[in-house]
């Protein structure tokens, strides 16, 4: 990936991801992603499917949870 990896916005506001930045991130058609505005620009993000969520909370307990109201 370098600083020369750019897209041109289409008439149909479509943009075509570089080939080196798709295969840095890994990223495959088909894939959802999320535009946040940030300052001028747009950060995207991809939504993580739910399989690639599955166990990510292992082992917390609900005994260490901190609500907010016992915030300082």
């Amino acid at each position: 990936m370098s600083v020369k990896d750019t897209a041109t916005l289409s008439s149909k506001f479509q943009i075509s991801i570089p080939k080196a930045v798709r295969t840095a991130k890994q990223w495959q058609a088909g894939q959802v992603f999320a535009f946040l505005p940030k300052g001028d620009g747009v950060l995207l993000v991809p939504v993580p499917r739910l399989e690639d969520l599955s166990g990510l909370a292992r082992g917390a307990r609900a005994e260490d949870y901190r609500d907010r109201t016992d915030r300082v």
